[in-house]
């Protein structure tokens, strides 16, 4: 099964959003099936097969995520971040400011869905293969 030093070592080459792609191909390959990140402290659990499961320590101070959500502010932002115009903190921060709790990647889908506060779906994507 894989290792969270695994798993850093693949995140440590993500710069901005347009490197998650790669990512999770490369997450896929060590075994990842499933994750979510939450916006709070960072943290993160994995899945894999046979019900494996491994998390995260949280990665940064806490945030406050605000408790109502700005679904067109987030979308605009995610955007920007996609295309490798802000870093990962600077998207965690938004997150926050703009109501997303957590984010789950269905690796088998290849989807990447946010949630608000509440754990409504805000945002379901397709990621590239």
């Amino acid at each position: 099964m894989f290792s969270i030093d695994q798993i850093k070592e693949a995140h440590s080459k993500v710069k901005s959003g347009a490197d998650f792609p790669a990512y999770i191909q490369e997450i896929k390959a060590l075994g990842v099936t499933f994750y979510e990140t939450y916006v709070s402290d960072g943290h993160t659990t994995y899945w894999g097969i046979n019900d494996y499961q491994t998390s995260t320590y949280p990665k940064y101070e806490p945030l406050t995520v605000a408790s109502q959500t700005h679904q067109e502010s987030f979308q605009m932002q995610l955007k920007e971040h996609q295309q490798g115009k802000t870093d990962y903190m600077t998207f965690v921060e938004m997150c926050a400011q703009t109501g997303i709790e957590k984010w789950a990647v269905c690796i088998d889908k290849m989807t990447c869905t946010y949630f608000d506060c509440t754990g409504n779906a805000i945002l379901v994507e397709q990621i590239p293969g």
